[in-house]
């Protein structure tokens, strides 16, 4: 199967205050977290990546995907295109919290293909990475690279996904906390 990425400008970002089936999504990379009373399941996706966190009887998803892609509307709690930068952050029952920055970056050609070197070369130890088949115009393809720092009271998502296409980056970093 071919696996290959959206066009960046129809990217958004959005948080649900549910769980979103994982057969909505084309995974093709998964790891499941587990530290101080939360769970995690961060998967990558052909668009970008969704993040599944539990705490206490709480559920918030994380996703990063194309604004095509068929998604529910019922309890979305954040929705955004993906365009510049944005921040922003959800309090949730019982003290726990949510915080996100997330960047579309378009950049030089030089530039996209020296950043996207270092995450291939730098991921291989540490991290998520996927490697995405050639769109055709270009000779390589597009990486996805997520790393998570799990602590007992927070779990911290850094997500970088490469568009050779449109020679651009989008970055996200995404805070989970306990009270």
């Amino acid at each position: 199967m071919l696996s290959v990425r959206p066009k960046v400008a129809e990217l958004v970002f959005q948080l649900y205050g549910r769980a979103l089936h994982p057969e909505l999504f084309e995974v093709h990379s998964t790891r499941t977290v587990e530290r101080g009373g939360y769970e995690a399941t961060v998967n990558i996706t052909s668009a970008g990546h969704f993040v599944t966190w539990r705490y206490q009887g709480l559920t918030l998803t994380e996703v990063a995907t194309s604004a095509h892609h068929p998604l529910p509307q019922k309890r979305r709690l954040l929705s955004y295109r993906l365009k510049g930068a944005g921040s922003d952050q959800v309090e949730c029952r019982g003290g726990a919290r949510y915080r996100v920055d997330f960047q579309l970056e378009p950049v030089e050609p030089d530039v996209f293909w020296t950043f996207q070197r270092e995450l291939a070369g730098e991921s291989h130890h540490q991290g998520m990475l996927h490697r995405f088949d050639s769109s055709g115009r270009m000779a390589l393809g597009a990486l996805s690279y997520i790393n998570l720092e799990a602590r007992n009271r927070s779990l911290l998502v850094q997500a970088f996904h490469t568009f050779p296409d449109d020679y651009a980056i989008v970055k996200s970093q995404s805070t989970f906390e306990i009270p």
